[in-house]
C-alpha cells in the first residue's frame, strides 16, 4: 500500500536525452524537420529566414519587412487574410529577430488544407501595400512614444547601444526619426534578397496523407530560393562606459550593468550559465537575497546571458529608488567580488543546480518547447548532444570550478553602466 505520509524519494537527473526529430527530404535549398510527439490535434509550422537585423541594410528594414508579409498578397488584402484565418481558428505569428526571422502558422490538424494554401501565398507573393506600411509605421511610432516613457525600456536600449554601438545590429534600435527613411521599395528589395527559407520545422499531429500534402506544398518555396545574400559585416563601436539619463519627476531609476561575454559555442558557456543562475538567475539568487530581501532596495533584480548567433551579452538589471542608485551598484560589485573570491557552499550549489536543471526538464513536458530546443541546436550550429552535455557538465561543476570561471567572466571593472530615471 502507498503510504501518503511519506514523501517520495528525491532523485537528481543526471542526463537529458532530447527526442529526435525526422528530417524530411523536400528540397535541396532548405532543410525540413518534423517532430510528431504531440497529443493534441494541432500543427505548428515554422519557416526560418536569414533575414534578421544582422542582414538589414538600414535600421528597421528587417522588422517592417517581416511585419508586412501578412498585410496583403497579390490576390487578397489584409482584412481578407485575417478573416480566412479567423474562420478556421488559425493564426500567423511573425517574429523578426536579431539573426533570424520566423514566420509561423498555427492551425488545427483537420483545418490544415483550408489555411495552408493561403499561408504559402503569403510567403510567396506579399504585396507590401503602401497604406499598410504607413499604418505600421504610425502604430510603431505611437508604441515607441509609450515605451520611451518607461525607464526600463530605455535602459535596456542604451546598454545594448553602449556595448555594441548604435550602428551594430545588436546595438541599434528604430527611432522615430528613422521611420521616414523606410520605404516600400527598400522593403521589397530586402524581401527578395533574404526571404528564402533557410530551415522549416513541422510540429504536431500530422498523418501520412497530411504530411505528404505539406511536403508537396512546401516545394513551392523552392521558387523563393537563390537569395540569402551575405550578411553585412557590422562595425563594433564602444559607447559611453557610464551613462546617466535623468528624467525629471521620475521616482525610480532603472539600472543596467553589462558587458559582452561568451556564447553557446564556447567551452566555458555551461559553467557561466550556472554561475549566472547563482548570481541572479532565479528567485533564490544572491542578488535577490542581498539587494531585495536583506536591504530592501528593489522589488526585483536579475542577471541574464543574452546570446545571439555572433555574440553574447551579460546584463544585470533592477529598478531602484533614485537615492539608492550608487549603493545598489556597489552591492552588485560586492556580489561579483564574493563569487570571485569565496567558495560557494555545497547546499547553495546543489539548490542552484537542481533549480537550473529542473527548469529545463519542466520545459521538456511541452512538445512545442522540445522543438524549440531542436531549433536552438540547429540554428546555432551546436552539437546534437548539446543538452545532455549541458546536464553532465552542470552536475560535475564544483565550487572551485566556479571561482575560476568568476575570475575570468565576472570582473566588474569592465562593466558598462546605464542609469535612467
Amino acid at each position: 500500500m502507498l503510504d501518503r505520509k511519506v514523501a517520495p524519494a528525491f532523485s537528481t537527473a543526471r542526463s537529458l536525452e532530447l527526442p529526435l526529430s525526422r528530417e524530411l527530404n523536400i528540397s535541396n535549398h532548405f532543410k525540413t524537420f518534423y517532430f510528431d510527439q504531440v497529443r493534441q490535434a494541432l500543427i505548428k509550422i515554422d519557416i526560418i529566414y536569414k533575414a534578421g537585423k544582422w542582414y538589414e541594410p538600414s535600421v528597421g528594414i528587417s522588422h517592417f519587412s517581416a511585419q508586412l508579409i501578412e498585410k496583403g498578397t497579390q490576390k487578397k488584402d489584409s482584412s481578407q487574410i485575417a478573416e480566412t484565418f479567423d474562420q478556421y481558428g488559425a493564426h500567423i505569428e511573425i517574429a523578426p529577430g536579431y539573426d533570424y526571422t520566423t514566420v509561423s502558422l498555427y492551425c488545427l490538424s483537420n483545418k490544415l488544407k483550408d489555411v495552408f494554401p493561403l499561408f504559402i501565398e503569403i510567403l510567396l507573393t506579399p504585396s507590401f501595400p503602401e497604406s499598410e506600411l504607413e499604418l505600421s509605421k504610425n502604430i510603431f511610432a505611437q508604441n515607441l512614444k509609450i515605451n520611451n516613457e518607461k525607464n526600463s525600456y530605455v535602459a535596456s536600449k542604451l546598454i545594448r547601444r553602449n556595448i555594441f554601438g548604435s550602428s551594430h545590429p545588436y546595438g541599434s534600435s528604430v527611432e522615430e526619426k528613422k521611420l521616414v527613411g523606410i520605404s516600400r521599395e527598400e522593403i521589397i528589395r530586402f524581401f527578395k534578397g533574404h526571404f528564402s527559407p533557410y530551415e522549416i520545422y513541422l510540429t504536431g499531429q500530422i498523418d501520412n496523407s497530411s504530411l505528404k500534402y505539406i511536403s508537396q506544398e512546401l516545394k513551392q518555396l523552392d521558387s523563393a530560393t537563390g537569395a540569402n545574400k551575405v550578411a553585412i559585416q557590422p562595425l563594433l563601436t564602444i559607447g559611453e562606459k557610464e551613462e546617466y539619463l535623468e528624467k525629471k519627476g521620475s521616482i525610480q531609476t532603472s539600472l543596467r550593468l553589462g558587458k559582452r561575454t561568451i556564447n553557446r559555442n564556447h567551452k566555458d558557456y555551461f559553467d557561466l550559465l550556472l554561475l549566472n543562475h547563482i548570481l541572479g538567475g532565479y528567485f533564490g539568487s544572491r542578488l535577490m537575497k542581498n539587494i531585495r530581501e536583506e536591504k530592501g532596495l528593489t522589488y526585483g533584480i536579475n542577471s541574464s546571458i543574452n546570446t545571439f548567433l555572433h555574440d553574447s551579452l551579460f546584463v544585470i538589471g533592477a529598478d531602484v529608488n533614485k537615492k539608492n542608485q550608487e549603493i545598489t551598484i556597489q552591492e552588485v560589485r560586492n556580489e561579483l567580488k564574493s563569487l570571485r573570491e569565496q567558495k560557494i557552499s555545497s547546499p547553495e550549489l546543489e539548490i542552484a543546480k537542481s533549480h537550473f536543471l529542473g527548469s529545463i526538464q519542466l520545459d521538456m513536458a511541452n512538445p512545442f518547447s522540445v522543438m524549440e530546443k531542436i531549433k536552438n541546436i540547429n540554428l546555432n550550429h551546436l552539437d546534437t548532444n548539446y543538452y545532455n552535455e549541458l546536464f553532465n557538465r552542470i552536475n560535475r561543476l564544483t565550487s572551485n570550478d566556479l571561482i575560476e570561471i568568476s575570475k575570468i567572466y565576472l570582473t566588474d571593472e569592465d562593466l558598462t553602466i546605464v542609469k535612467v530615471g
